[in-house]
Order: C-alpha cells, then sequence, then structure tokens
C-alpha cells in the first residue's frame, strides 16, 4: 500500500489525531533540543572570553567550526536517514550533544572547547532530515502544516531558552556548571524519545531508499534517475541559498545582538540577554500567526517578502542608536515576529518546490544551508565587533533579510512555472 493509502486509512482512525499528536510532540521537543545547543556557547561568551583570554574573532571561530561539521554532516546524514530510518539516526545526535555539553564543561583550553564545539556539531547535523522524514512519513497529510508550524516554535523556544538558562546558572555558580547542566538535557530527551522508539519508527522510508539504490526510476530520456539526481534542480540550490542568507541575518543576531545592544544603548548583560529571548519569544509568536496565513495563502514568497521586509525595516531602525533601551527591545521583539511570520511559508515554499521522492536527501541539502549561513556568520560578525562596529551588526541584518527576498521570489516564481507547464 502506499504512503497516500496509509494516510487514507489513518484519517479513519479515531486514535490517528492523538497519534499524530504524540509525534508532532517528540519530534518538537527532539528540534527544540537541537536548537538549544546552537546557544550553548553563544551566552556564556562573557565568562569564556575572560576564563581564556580570547577575542570576539576567536569566540566566533567556535561558532563556526560547530556549524561547518553540521551542514556538512547534515548533506551527508540525510542520505543515511534514507537508507536507515530516522531514528537511529536521531538518537545518535542527541547522544552526541549530551557528550560534546560535558566535554565544554570540562575544557582546560581554547583546543578542547574547540573539540566540545566539533562534536556538537556532529550532535546538530542530523536533525533536520531526521525531523522532517519522521514528519512527513509518520503524520497524515492533512496536519503536515501544523507539524511544521510546531517543529518551528519548538526550535525557536530553544533558542530562546537557552541564554536563560545558561546565563542564569553562570550568574549563581559558573559557566562551567551550566554546561554541566546543559549536558543532562538532552539525556532526558533521549529517554523520552526512547520510551515512545516504536512510533518513530519509519521502514518505510528505509525501504523506500533502498528500493531506490536496488531500482531506480528512469526519467523520460530512458536514462536511469540516480540518488544525486535532485541536485540538478535549480530550485533546491535556490533553498539552499536562502537559508544561507537568512542564517547570516540570524547567526549575527544570535551571538553577537547581546553584546551590540551593550554597547549601542548601554544596556545590561542581562537587559541585553532578555531582549534577545523577546525576540525568540515573539518569533514563536510570529509562527503562530504566520502558520494560519500559510494555510490560507498560495504565494509563498509574497508572504516571506512582506515579513522579512518589515523585520528589516525594524533592524535598520535599531542600528541608528536613536530609540532608547525600552524601545530597542521592543524592535527586537519586532524583528523577531517578522522572522517568525515568515517560517511556515518558508518550510512550505521549500516542501512544494522541492521532489517529493528524496525527503532526507533534500532536506540534508537544504538545511545545510542554514548551517553554512550559521557558520560564516560569526567570522564577519565577530570581526565588526572586535573594530568595535557594534550598530553595523543590525544594518547587516537588514541586509541579509534582503537578499534572502530576492530568492524566495525566485523560487516561488520558478514553482508557479513549473506548476503551470504541468498543469498545461
Amino acid at each position: 500500500m502506499s504512503n497516500a493509502g496509509y494516510a487514507n486509512v489513518a484519517e479513519t482512525r479515531p486514535a490517528a489525531g492523538k497519534t499524530d499528536a504524540l509525534i508532532i510532540s517528540l519530534v518538537g521537543v527532539a528540534h527544540g533540543i537541537s536548537h538549544f545547543f546552537h546557544m550553548i556557547l553563544a551566552p556564556l561568551f562573557p565568562w569564556i572570553k575572560e576564563a581564556f583570554q580570547l577575542s570576539y574573532a576567536e569566540l566566533g571561530l567556535l561558532m563556526t567550526v560547530f556549524f561547518v561539521i553540521s551542514g556538512i554532516g547534515q548533506a551527508l546524514s540525510g542520505f543515511v536517514v534514507d537508507r536507515i530510518g530516522a531514528r537511529a539516526v536521531l538518537f545518535f545526535g542527541i547522544s552526541c550533544l549530551a557528550l560534546s555539553a560535558l566535554l565544554l564543561s570540562m575544557a582546560p583550553s581554547y583546543g578542547f572547547l574547540m573539540l566540545g564545539a566539533m562534536v556538537a556539531g556532529v550532535g546538530n547535523s542530523v536533525f533536520h532530515p531526521a525531523d522532517y522524514t519522521l514528519l512527513n512519513q509518520k503524520v497524515t497529510p492533512a496536519r503536515l502544516g501544523y507539524a511544521f508550524s510546531v517543529h518551528g516554535i519548538t526550535g525557536n523556544l530553544g533558542w530562546a531558552s537557552a541564554p536563560v538558562f545558561l546565563v542564569s546558572i553562570a550568574q549563581f555558580s559558573d559557566w562551567r556548571t551550566a554546561l554541566l547542566c546543559a549536558s543532562a538535557l538532552p539525556l532526558v530527551v533521549l529517554a523520552l524519545l526512547v520510551w515512545h522508539r516504536d512510533l518513530l519508527r519509519t521502514h518505510q522510508a528505509a525501504k523506500k531508499a533502498a528500493e531506490v539504490d536496488k531500482g531506480p526510476s528512469t526519467g523520460a530520456s530512458g536514462q536511469a534517475e540516480g540518488t544525486l539526481d535532485f541536485l540538478k534542480i535549480p530550485a533546491v540550490w535556490m533553498c539552499f541559498a536562502f537559508f544561507f542568507l537568512t542564517a547570516m541575518g540570524l547567526g549575527g543576531i544570535q551571538n553577537f545582538s547581546a553584546t551590540s545592544l551593550r554597547d549601542v544603548y548601554g544596556m545590561s548583560l542581562a537587559t541585553a540577554t532578555s531582549a534577545y529571548t523577546l525576540y525568540m519569544l515573539a518569533s514563536a509568536g510570529g509562527m503562530l500567526w504566520g502558520g494560519m496565513l500559510a494555510a490560507k495563502a498560495k504565494n509563498h514568497d509574497r508572504t516571506i517578502a512582506m515579513a522579512f521586509g518589515a523585520a528589516g525595516m525594524f533592524a535598520l531602525c535599531l542600528a541608528t542608536g536613536l530609540p532608547g533601551s525600552g524601545l530597542a527591545v521592543v524592535l527586537m521583539a519586532a524583528i523577531g515576529f517578522g522572522s517568525g511570520v515568515a517560517g511556515p511559508s518558508r518550510d512550505l515554499m521549500i516542501r512544494a518546490a522541492a521532489p517529493k521522492n528524496a525527503t532526507g536527501r533534500v532536506y540534508g541539502i537544504v538545511y545545510s544551508g542554514l548551517d553554512s549561513g550559521l557558520a560564516c556568520s560569526p567570522l564577519l560578525f565577530g570581526a565588526i565587533m572586535d573594530r568595535h562596529q557594534p550598530a553595523l551588526v543590525f544594518v547587516l541584518v537588514c541586509v541579509f533579510q534582503m537578499l534572502a527576498i530576492l530568492t524566495a521570489v525566485n523560487v516561488g516564481a520558478r514553482t508557479r512555472a513549473r506548476n503551470a507547464i504541468e498543469s498545461a
């Protein structure tokens, strides 16, 4: 029976809704812990900088290594997910996150910090291919929109909670204790997923991958369509570029917004960290509204353009230094809300543009653009901070969002043209 057939049967069962909700929740919790570990070092930069006498560029390099490893691993893990299923790959990634925090908490030198960042990158690399494969294979198609919204929101909540968790513990104890406490969180999530492991089987996905490898289909030319043929689709690479550009701006916000706000507006570290947390919470709220907009809209690139356009203008206002510190916090929330509104439309735009016969591989490649941008971003923004130009951080956030709009519009136009041809 086909996946569509399974989905139709599932829709007739009263328990299907509860099963979908549980799967969405489990995947969402896993996604949240992966995003928490995106921020495992950045909130602790003030303490780590002092402890090891590091420059901002050296601190940024730690995040660059994390995301370089994650980006390469993400592109590769998509193939592994398609071959053996998402569950085992997801369990491996979560275990690596726990190990990385433990290594970082014991780091005696900068080199050891680098090792911990590398292990964290390996762990982080598996989540998008595994998560989206689980959602696409296990959740009723009619509920996928809700699944993608929850997936995005939990990621933002992971980003938002990390600074509060880590900074609070570091202020009352020290940064090593904060990291040691953080190492327990993935283990709790892993225990929860293992408890519900039967729900997370994706042998249908693994079987599909095996069938593709053993008996590839043939295209119009009569030649076999190989495992890598999806890489020839321009829309896949435009989606990659979209993620890269948005991640460049996001990396500036994540790693250096608190420090920039302190320098530009004279805020305390606690207030500046709270502004970032509010940014992430507002982004989660934006995703809720964005999910409703995406469900009704057909041209998702236009929703993205309006949301990112507004967020970019708010970032420029923040860069001027003219608003007071209170209004600056509000502007941070507004930037987050605009970025959040674009989230569900982004996922649906990519789903419409990408081929559907290589779920893990496509999501692995496309989302590696996120890691690639987050890898490059700390080097750029770290150099800016070392030159004492904190306002430029917010200017570049605006620039990257404007460039991302161009890629989204390009993807939308290509998708509409392809659909028109297929309809004809």
